[in-house]
């Protein structure tokens, strides 16, 4: 199979495996209803069967390329699919709290793979990066937005097994498809982003302290308001508002995240990084600065500013990899980013409560503006360290 052709089937299986990644992801907590009502078990406990994927979706990011890098990106990805899939029925399967939970642990097992590597492969084989990591990112983003339609819909036409059944076949069909058209890693078609020079620096060390600081903070002001969002808008815009209509605001705001990463994607490929960087973020402790201290079509107006510099900011971290990281560290720095960003979730949740209930969602938005402070010194370190270095070439990526 030529480069071209190989690069074009990796991608489009690659956007696909990042919309399963966080739809699967997001099934549980919706279905999770439906299998109280039908099991007699509280929601409480149930939903506290879950914690065990969403740990493992965290901490296994770190592995996984090293992983990678020993077995192959096809093979780990080929995993994923088939994982994910293996996974969702054996949930579907579960007739007790064990088996959900050992059976959830699995499945965020497998979701662990998908960001460490699959980021890895979508740099390889990118015609234009940054074009490229915006759409995947929107992929990704239509994942985590129907996911609990979706799911509601099955749960309740077909019962909550199906919300699992559908979704694993559909897994597996994708993984035996991707084993068949796409028979081998590749080095992606030569001149593409994905062979681009990579971008020379003087001091690499203190560069990845604040770029981990970045993530570290990132994660937190992205936890924080994407959990919190739907409750936000019900307690601040309106508390007469049917939850149905909550639900479309909410979604409406996350759509703006979206668009964001469309057009980050196409900046980055005609401005400088670490510029694209300071600009974005500080678009965070003001958009939540102003959620903080308002209500109403204002608050709404800073979660907007908020969540386009949150997914803007995903891009410019995955570009970031691409392009400051040598190919052969590539796909472990993908790991260490994501387990960065994706551990620092589970303090989010109890962070949520204990806050909101000494100072309502108020102090909730305000602590999350703080951790956007510090994005912003990050990004104003990152940009003061890198500006020295220019642009000079350090070898060819992959």
């Amino acid at each position: 199979m030529d480069a071209e052709t190989l690069s074009r089937r990796t991608l489009r299986f690659v956007n696909v495996a990042h919309a399963l990644d966080h739809f699967v992801l997001l099934i549980y907590p919706t279905a999770v209803i439906a299998i109280a009502a039908q099991t007699g078990l509280g929601y409480g406990e149930l939903i506290g069967l879950a914690t065990g994927a969403f740990v493992a979706f965290g901490l296994c990011s770190l592995p996984m390329g090293w992983l990678a890098d020993r077995f192959g990106r096809r093979t780990m990805l080929a995993i994923f699919f088939l994982g994910y899939g293996l996974s969702c029925l054996g949930v579907a399967s579960a007739a007790s709290p064990t088996a959900f939970a050992l059976w959830l642990c699995v499945l965020g097992l497998a979701s662990a793979i998908y960001h460490p590597v699959g980021s890895t492969m979508l740099v390889t084989h990118a015609r234009r990066l940054g074009r490229d990591l915006g759409v995947n990112g929107v992929w990704g983003n239509l994942g985590a937005a129907t996911a609990s339609g979706v799911t509601a819909l099955l749960a309740a036409g077909l019962g909550w097994q199906a919300a699992f059944i559908v979704p694993g076949l559909f897994c597996l069909a994708c993984g035996i498809a991707f084993l068949a058209l796409v028979p081998g890693d590749g080095d992606g078609t030569r001149g593409q982003a994905g062979s681009a020079p990579v971008i020379a620096v003087s001091r690499p060390l203190p560069l990845l302290v604040v770029f981990g600081i970045a993530i570290v903070a990132g994660g937190m002001t992205f936890n924080i308001t994407t959990i919190a969002l739907p409750k936000v808008v019900h307690e601040r815009v309106g508390e007469g508002l049917p939850l149905a209509l909550i639900g479309s605001v909410a979604t409406l705001v996350f759509v703006f995240g979206a668009l964001t990463q469309l057009l980050m994607g196409r900046l980055i490929d005609r401005y400088s990084l670490p510029t694209l960087f300071v600009a974005l973020a500080v678009l965070q402790p003001v958009g939540l600065g102003i959620a903080a201290v308002s209500s109403g079509l204002p608050l709404l107006l800073g979660l907007v500013l908020t969540m386009a510099a949150l997914y803007g900011q995903v891009v410019i971290n995955d570009a970031m990899v691409a392009h400051y990281v040598p190919p052969a560290y590539r796909a472990r720095a993908y790991s260490v980013r994501y387990f960065l960003g994706f551990t620092v979730s589970g303090l989010v949740v109890p962070m949520i409560a204990v806050l909101h209930d000494h100072g309502g969602f108020g102090l909730v938005l305000g602590i999350a503006a703080a951790f956007g402070a510090v994005i912003v010194a990050a990004a104003l370190g990152f940009f003061g360290l890198t500006r020295q270095d220019g642009s000079r070439p350090l070898a060819a990526a992959e």
